[in-house]
């Protein structure tokens, strides 16, 4: 098993001057720490207008600055938004940034999940997936050494050479974002790696790992010529302390995340509210004192705990064979020094263990990629909230 880390860069009101200043700074320390720990990936969002959920519209120069300051760690696009950007430029940039990097760059892609996204750069719900499929068709040949020339629905370009050209060859490895969980499904079908921002118990995790696999020995579909990656990564919440309950304390951005995630969950096409009429913070901080109880358990879901209690969670995950735990801890309030501290206890006596794991898996999935080993069909009916069994649940009135 692999771990990343994973950035929103979430920025709860009220904001002060500096504010967005130190929280970019801060993340840039904590990748950096991560690198010398010894994980192995960085994962960082491409959000816009999302007030204090994200703060991340240019996950390219954020990434960028972290593969100056880093060695090793595999530099995540998670994700670039194909439905708000034009095919050429990411092509562009993902070349950039492998270069800088030395060939260190994770290509996630998405279509974005919500309205006051996509209308802003004058995209639609209705047609996101049919753009995603059409930038993808587009993106893969400019990695190319040739002139490529758009002309379709939805992009056009006359004959040009991209450039720079990426260090790895022919591409960058390719990632979905699968916000809905049944796009876990087509991650596998379209023989990318999938991106899972859910949050689930083992057994949900082992059902959709298999429906994952088998999609993507079974029934794959390219949408054109490029090499598979047969990955998935999995989100949870996280913070590692040295007992339970000063987790517990430190890891009030979890619950803040999830409340954000529901707050906006069930609008019409996830719509935010108009810039500066809702402070989520304050709507967050007055759930959790009229559901105390609701806030407390949903503390005891993800990787929230001592290391031994992490160990024994992450036990369970491995059986069910999810490649990467991508770790959330840059959440709400959560405080730069716990954040690295929790970076460096969970390293120091956790990480071994599932390393070590590492060519067992890789055995068990060069099987099941060679048909040798045959998943079973689970039905994953059962295991359809992407915000697991302890998440938070907010009344969604303000938001609809």
């Amino acid at each position: 098993m692999k771990f990343g880390i994973f950035y929103e860069l979430q920025l709860p009101r009220p904001w002060g001057v500096d504010d967005e200043r130190q929280l970019y700074q801060n993340a840039l320390t904590q990748v950096e720490l991560a690198d010398k720990l010894g994980y192995d990936y960085a994962w960082e969002v491409e959000h816009h207008f999302l007030e204090e959920y994200s703060h991340s519209p240019a996950p390219e120069v954020f990434l960028g600055a972290a593969s100056q300051r880093t060695k090793n760690i595999r530099l995540g696009h998670g994700i670039v938004q194909l439905t708000t950007n034009p095919p050429q430029r990411i092509a562009e940039r993902i070349a950039c940034l492998d270069l800088v990097s030395n060939g260190r760059v994770e290509f996630g892609t998405g279509e974005s999940g919500s309205v006051t996204e996509l209308g802003g750069f004058g995209r639609e719900m209705e047609t996101k997936r049919e753009v995603w499929e059409d930038a993808i068709r587009c993106i893969i040949p400019m990695f190319q050494d040739k002139g490529v020339e758009i002309d379709t629905k939805w992009h056009k370009m006359p004959l040009r050479n991209v450039l720079p050209k990426p260090v790895q060859k022919p591409h960058p490895p390719l990632w979905v974002a699968c916000s809905q969980l049944e796009t876990l499904e087509m991650a596998g079908r379209r023989g990318m790696g999938a991106l899972g921002f859910q949050f689930l118990s083992a057994d949900a995790a082992f059902a959709w790992v298999h429906a994952y696999y088998n999609a993507f020995t079974k029934r794959q579909e390219k949408l054109c010529d490029y090499v598979t990656n047969p990955n998935i990564a999995l989100v949870s919440y996280f913070m590692c302390a040295k007992t339970d309950e000063e987790a517990r304390r430190r890891a009030d951005g979890a619950t803040f995340f999830q409340f954000a995630l529901r707050y906006f969950g069930s609008s019409s096409g996830r719509r935010r509210p108009d810039p500066y009429t809702v402070n989520i913070w304050d709507e967050y901080n007055k759930w959790k004192a009229a559901n105390p109880d609701a806030a407390a358990r949903a503390l005891s879901g993800g990787l929230i705990g001592s290391p031994e209690t992490i160990r024994r969670k992450l036990r369970r995950f491995r059986s069910s064979n999810i490649d990467q735990v991508i770790l959330l801890n840059q959440a709400g309030g959560n405080t730069h020094e716990h954040i690295c501290e929790s970076l460096e206890l969970f390293a120091k006596d956790v990480m071994a263990e599932f390393h070590d794991d590492e060519p067992a898996h890789q055995e068990w999935k060069r099987k099941v990629l060679a048909r040798e080993i045959e998943l079973e069909e689970i039905d994953t009916q059962p295991f359809r909230d992407r915000f697991g069994p302890n998440s938070v649940q907010p009344a969604q009135a303000a938001a609809e």
